[in-house]
């Protein structure tokens, strides 16, 4: 089963990948014609599309114009300007075949009236269909319903919300349905007769983290927003000898969208990162070292806070780890997002979690926290993190030359990076992307896979800028980029990364 943003997402990843959109509406479209000539013998029948003015339209276009090839009289009802860009090519395509099909567009309410053909196609509303139907379309389902024929409905009948099943007050009702790639959520629940058709979305544009993944996942900012909409992140971390990793966590935290960050540090560490930049809100703990007296005065900051992240550049004196789990647990209890990284994830080895936190480590902090090596073969290791995110209750985000994530029951890949990555702080800079994407109210698994294509990604940028010469800080700089434009920062790829499967 798939829902509509989930398809929407992967429509996006394909087309970065190389297999267009324009080729998906063709595939899908062809697909459509397969199933009616199963039911009808297509030579001299006659066929209406009532075609909407979104990508749903454009599949009927090319309905209609395969109809028309195979020796079908097609008529096409037009509800709409077509706005759809690959629609729109259909359309003109449509256009030209003024021999071969009729083409009527609709300007007037009173011009639908119920007709009657051999087959009737559903091309007016897809799984982007949002609020209640209005008109055009609340008359033009009611005529489709009541014309005579053999109904189809492309990917979803127009008017049923695809993930819910419910009628957004009218609906079509069709003798079959051909929907796309997968079963849509809401198909189960109304019980027509449905066929799935396979339309060439490759397994990468699934299998890989892309950028339809952030773009169906992080929405515009709304012009009436209030300061804390964003989200509020706390970081903590920092030592009397690490200032740096909690600092390029924060920047990165505010750069990826949160509202307020306060990095909350011991006290003497806590000046110096105060010193950096005067975006951050510093907390002064007692202290050289985090320790058992901390907890009670970052529990106010904690409660306040959308997302926490715990662990960059907090060093293993034995005060600190003896503290480290405590603050974890009251984390945990308060419900909090958590994302466990670096020296926290060390001082909490072995410790069972929950589903709120995310935990990030590199090959080593990996066998510290598990015990074990990671697996050297692809497949297998992917296989080890989703067994160890299973125990552990929590997501997984293993990072390398191919991240995987897992929350134990899915998996998801990233492998965007370039060799520019390894310098030190772009795993600081990860982190701080997903507590902001946690605190923004994305899932784990979700903030965790996406997280690690934008630090990838903004790092891939800078990488095209200074080659093997990037810092953390020229990572952060360049999220904005990735956030704004997710397709364009993708085809800055510099390498094309081959997995050895």
């Amino acid at each position: 089963m798939i829902t509509s943003k989930r398809m929407r997402a992967l429509e996006i990843n394909s087309d970065s990948l190389g297999v267009s959109t324009l080729q998906l509406m063709e595939n899908a479209g062809r697909a459509v014609v397969e199933e009616i000539e199963k039911e009808v013998s297509l030579d001299n029948v006659s066929a209406t599309v009532f075609v909407g003015h979104g990508g749903k339209g454009g599949d009927g276009l090319v309905v209609a114009r395969q109809l028309a090839g195979r020796g079908a009289k097609v008529r096409v009802i037009l509800l709409g300007e077509i706005k759809h860009k690959d629609a729109l090519v259909n359309l003109n395509a449509v256009m030209e075949m003024d021999y071969s099909v009729e083409l009527k567009e609709v300007y007037d309410l009173s011009e639908l009236t119920s007709t009657k053909s051999d087959v009737l196609i559903d091309a007016m509303l897809g799984t982007g269909v949002k609020g209640k139907i209005r008109e055009p379309f609340v008359t033009a389902i009611e005529v489709f319903n009541k014309s005579q024929g053999f109904k189809v409905s492309i990917d979803v009948p127009s008017g049923l919300d695809p993930d819910t099943g419910e009628s957004l007050g009218a609906h079509v009702t069709p003798d079959l349905v051909v929907t796309f790639h997968d079963m849509k959520v809401g198909l189960l629940k109304v019980g027509f007769r449905t066929v799935v058709k396979k339309i060439g979305i490759p397994p990468e544009a699934e299998l890989y983290v892309g950028p339809g993944d952030l773009m169906v996942n992080l929405k515009p900012r709304d012009m009436k927003s209030r300061k804390g909409v964003g989200g509020r992140v706390l970081v903590v971390g920092g030592s009397k000898t690490f200032s740096g990793a909690p600092a390029l966590a924060g920047m990165a935290a505010l750069r990826t969208g949160a509202d307020l960050v306060y990095i909350a540090s011991p006290e003497e560490t806590a000046k110096t990162i105060a010193s950096y930049s005067p975006d951050l809100i510093v907390v002064k703990l007692r202290g050289e070292n985090f320790n058992q007296r901390n907890l009670e005065e970052l529990k106010p900051w904690a409660e306040k806070a959308n997302a926490v992240i715990f662990g960059p550049g907090l060093g293993l004196d034995p005060e600190t780890i003896e503290a480290a789990l405590p603050f974890l647990e009251m984390l945990m209890s308060l419900g909090k997002p958590v994302v466990l990284d670096a020296d926290g994830l060390k001082a909490a080895k072995g410790h069972r979690l929950n589903k709120n936190v995310v935990i990030t480590p590199h090959p080593g902090e990996f066998k510290i926290f598990f015990g074990e090596d990671q697996e050297l073969n692809e497949r297998k290791r992917i296989q080890q993190v989703m067994r160890k995110a299973e125990e552990c209750n929590c997501v997984i985000l293993l990072k390398g030359y191919l991240d995987i994530i897992s929350d134990g029951r899915e998996f998801r890949l990233n492998k965007t990076g370039n060799p520019g990555m390894t310098t030190g702080g772009t795993g600081d800079t990860l982190t701080g992307i997903i507590g902001t994407l946690l605190a923004q109210g994305l899932t784990t698994f979700d903030a965790a896979s996406i997280g690690a294509l934008i630090n990838s990604l903004a790092g891939t940028v800078a990488f095209s800028n200074y080659g093997a010469h990037i810092t953390a800080t020229d990572v952060i700089a360049n999220i904005p980029y990735v956030m704004n434009d997710p397709v364009g920062a993708f085809k800055k790829k510099v390498y094309k990364r081959v997995i050895s499967w």
